[in-house]
């Protein structure tokens, strides 16, 4: 459950303070807030939030992460701590009757040396269940990355307002996703009517998803947007996302994780960033798979367990990592991948994600109730019936590794079709 060491008040009618950065929301508006409303500022804790696993108070603000301190410290990993402050799938849940509403952020933002400008994250605003608005804060700090040598530099900005108006009136449930990839510190939060914490559906089930950077929602266009999301609306579940960019790896101490948050649903998606990082060979991949659903299951004994096998990925089906960036087109906004691996060590016992897929299918087989292993809750959903041969004229991936924002819209409802559906493992 998310952590928050911060006192919970109830709210206060206030004047906010101008912010130094803004974004259009709704009614496309920027600047400080204007004299309209009166505004009502509710203290922002870790109540009023889902998807994220523990908060961080900050010297400004509230920074909720989606895995625990505790198992950041055993990492020690600047890739999977960015990844793990980056709320995808994590928003504000609001019971309300405002049709106003404020909120300051300090994004940090990522900018890579001889890259155009990254677009600005994106909030989406819901409406019971239905987006209603979208806006980006300008403002915030910037992690200037150069891909060519590691180096980062921190840059520090200031905080900026997104602003929504034009709310439908009456009481209504009310949620805004953060961006899937931008650290995001919550600064404040103004209304022009009281809020509180959104009441718990007790019909929806829960969704814990573990995953890659494809699972964070790399190139997605927006928080919502991103497969996971898309498929737990279609199947009308609430999202806990573990999607770690560049950091699905078997870590020991997330699988710790998942055995200890509740959830009712649990799905395991591995693969590619293996093969990315050339991690381990295969007896190395199989005794770490078996471990990682023994942990599970410790906390989950009875709960669905399905284990997503990898999509699609031309270069790397028969080629093992790792995977390295090609900056031939950077300058141009184009980065591509390519793999640098030798199918020739294959045999000696590197991983492709054909060899990952046939493994991982003998595995789930082994521990089900048909191989003898009694698991009578245990699934598998091979990767390429989300993406797959006949996806890849109509669909490309743009830069060889990562789907689009149309094909995590088609990934996420196959998913919900084939999981959530009748017949489902998740049905």
């Amino acid at each position: 459950m998310p952590s928050d060491d911060a006192t919970p008040s109830g709210p206060s009618e206030a004047t906010p303070p101008p912010a130094s950065s803004s974004s259009a929301g709704a009614a496309g508006s920027s600047g400080a807030p204007d004299a309209g409303p009166r505004w009502i500022t509710t203290p922002i804790t870790a109540r009023l939030l889902r998807g994220a696993l523990d908060t961080e108070r900050t010297e400004q603000g509230l920074l909720p992460r989606r895995l625990p301190a505790w198992a950041l410290a055993q990492a020690a990993d600047a890739q999977l701590t960015m990844a793990a402050s980056q709320p995808s799938g994590v928003r504000l849940a609001l019971r309300t009757r405002a049709t106003a509403i404020e909120l300051d952020t300090v994004p940090t933002k990522r900018q890579y040396v001889g890259a155009p400008a990254r677009p600005h994250g994106m909030y989406d605003l819901l409406v019971d269940g239905r987006l209603h608005a979208q806006g980006s804060v300008v403002g915030g700090h910037t992690l200037v990355i150069d891909m060519t040598t590691g180096g980062v530099e921190h840059r520090p900005g200031t905080l900026g307002t997104l602003r929504f108006t034009d709310l439908p009136p009456g009481d209504k449930d009310v949620e805004i996703w953060l961006p899937h990839n931008e650290t995001t510190e919550l600064v404040a939060l103004r209304t022009d009517a009281p809020v509180e914490a959104a009441a718990d559906a007790p019909e929806r089930r829960t969704w814990l998803h573990y995953g890659s950077s494809i699972s964070h929602g790399s190139d997605a266009a927006s928080p919502t947007g991103i497969w996971p999301a898309r498929a737990a609306a279609l199947g009308g579940v609430d999202l806990v996302n573990l999607g770690l960019s560049g950091s699905a790896l078997l870590d020991p101490f997330v699988a710790r994780v998942i055995r200890d948050t509740p959830a009712d649903l649990i799905s395991v998606k591995v693969g590619i960033n293996l093969v990315n990082l050339d991690l381990m060979r295969l007896r190395a991949f199989r005794a770490a798979v078996h471990g990682f659903l023994d942990t599970v299951r410790e906390g989950h004994p009875d709960t669905p367990l399905l284990v997503v096998s990898p999509i699609l990925c031309p270069m790397h089906e028969e080629v093992p990592g790792p995977t390295a960036p090609d900056f031939g087109g950077i300058g141009d906004g184009r980065l591509r991948f390519v793999a640098m691996g030798d199918a020739a060590e294959v045999a000696a016992g590197k991983l492709t994600l054909r060899v990952i897929r046939k493994e991982l299918a003998r595995i789930v087989a082994e521990r089900g109730d048909g191989g003898g292993g009694g698991d009578r809750s245990l699934g598998l959903l091979d990767g390429r019936e989300l993406y797959g041969e006949g996806d890849v004229a109509r669909l490309p991936l743009p830069d060889e590794l990562h789907p689009d924002a149309e094909t995590h819209r088609v990934m996420g409802e196959r998913f919900a079709a084939r999981v959530f559906g009748a017949g489902g493992a998740f049905g």
